[in-house]
């Protein structure tokens, strides 16, 4: 079975360890899904953000947003989540930590505990 392409959403500012242990999981041979790591921070001109976002987002299969306490107001996050809707993107939520309250974002797809498990049974 070939790796689904998965596009990682996270709030930047705080919690980009997420991302980066997520591709630690990716470079496990057993692993089901690839990442092309392509973090943008939002210092280039909003149109041009947005353009290299929707890129990558249509190049992906899938869209994880991993939620941190504060991810569900983070505008990054909401900008690549409606590019995702948009762009008719399976896109799912994984709790990035163990301990914290955590709300959803809003139409960024069903909530799992982040799980080996739980990572191969929305990338079949």
């Amino acid at each position: 079975m070939t790796p689904k392409k998965v596009f990682i959403s996270f709030n930047f500012d705080q919690d980009k360890g997420l991302k980066d242990l997520l591709i630690g999981q990716s470079r496990n041979k057993e692993c089901p899904f690839t990442v092309s790591d392509g973090s943008l921070k939002e210092p280039e001109p909003q149109k041009d953000w947005e353009k290299k976002a929707k890129r990558r987002i249509e190049n992906a299969d899938l869209v994880i947003v991993m939620l941190g306490p504060t991810t569900h107001k983070a505008p990054g996050v909401l900008t690549e989540v409606e590019i995702a809707r948009e762009l008719h993107k399976k896109t799912v939520q994984f709790i990035g930590y163990k301990d914290g309250k955590y709300k959803r974002v809003r139409g960024a797809g069903v909530l799992y505990r982040w799980t080996w498990d739980n990572l191969k049974k929305v990338l079949r």
